[in-house]
């Protein structure tokens, strides 16, 4: 079959989890009820640290940064997979997939970076505890999630414009339930040598180096507290770290599984099965580490569920105190 340009290329085709009909309405429902539990748990998140005040603090700041993304996340890929189930189609145009390319590149590329200065919020308030209101102060933690979101913007622009240079056939399918760029690379009927030479790139500076930041910073808070006597001080000095290094394990620990997976096996189905980990499980699997693993977001997201309450009640209570105040009257 002859290449034909990208220009021509109306549709591709998403082979999906599974061609098995039997399976389409359970996985329909397991990733709807996934969505829409990641999307309430992430939104609960911002709605308890934008109204407590408590949490007006530079960790939780970036955390409701992280919610914002993750929500971002998997909207970009989990919607359209429900409708291509719900109407048994396999089809996705040739702009939304660049648009999924886009958006999911950018999405993970500033999730990873956040949890960067995360890594490095803690390094500062455990090892540099009296600098610490002086260091991430409200400036630069908004410098720091802004170059987050420039450079990742940036990065996944300059990827979209190099498939757009891509030829395809027609009828390419890609062998996964979104539209993956290494994918996408791999199905590309043209030579895509500059396209895998910028992935490597991109994938080395903004994968690598966040992660060497990461361990630096977990490495230098270790040291710290090695030097803390009682143990009851380092437990509670490290308690503040628990919930990040829960999130940065499965983050990384995901996508390296997912890594492995790929140059292990040639299983496309193997494949797309371990993308669904980093794809739909870390970003619903993150409100709950923070929920039950740290007090002040426990805490908080208690009083904003009082409060939910407690303005539900009002108004039938006020409802039902006004027919007697009348009765009162008149008597």
């Amino acid at each position: 079959m002859e290449p034909e340009n990208q220009t021509k290329i109306s549709e591709f085709l998403l082979l999906g989890l599974s061609e098995d009909p039997e399976l389409q309405p359970l996985l329909f429902g397991l990733f709807l009820s996934t969505y829409l539990v990641t999307v309430l748990g992430n939104l609960l998140i911002i709605l308890a640290i934008s109204i407590d005040p408590y949490l007006h603090t530079p960790m939780y700041f970036f955390l409701s940064n992280l919610s914002f993304v993750d929500m971002c996340f998997i909207t970009t890929t989990i919607p359209k997979m429900l409708v291509n189930t719900q109407t048994q189609s396999k089809g996705i145009t040739y702009r939304e997939c660049l648009t999924q390319v886009y958006f999911f590149t950018a999405f993970v590329g500033v999730d990873n970076f956040i949890l960067t200065v995360m890594a490095y919020d803690r390094y500062v308030a455990i090892c540099h505890p009296l600098h610490y209101t002086v260091i991430m102060n409200p400036k630069l933690c908004g410098l720091l999630v802004l170059m987050s979101w420039v450079i990742m913007l940036w990065a996944s622009l300059i990827h979209v414009l190099l498939m757009m240079r891509l030829k395809f056939c027609i009828g390419t399918q890609i062998p996964h339930f979104f539209c993956e760029l290494a994918q996408i690379i791999k199905v590309a009927c043209s030579d895509a040598l500059i396209s895998n030479i910028f992935l490597y790139i991109a994938t080395a500076l903004l994968g690598v180096f966040p992660l060497t930041g990461i361990l630096f910073s977990y490495t230098r808070i270790v040291s710290s507290l090695m030097k803390i006597s009682s143990v009851e001080g380092k437990y509670k000095a490290f308690s503040t770290c628990g919930s990040h290094l829960s999130v940065v394990s499965l983050f990384y620990g995901t996508g390296l599984g997912v890594y492995l997976t790929s140059a292990v096996t040639h299983s496309s189905q193997r494949n797309s099965i371990a993308s669904v980990l980093y794809t739909v499980v870390t970003p619903m699997l993150n409100p709950f580490i923070y929920c039950l693993r740290n007090k002040d977001m426990k805490g908080a997201l208690g009083r904003l569920l009082s409060k939910a309450n407690c303005c539900s009640r009002w108004p039938l209570v006020s409802g039902l105190n006004r027919p007697f105040g009348l009765q009162s009257q008149k008597t």
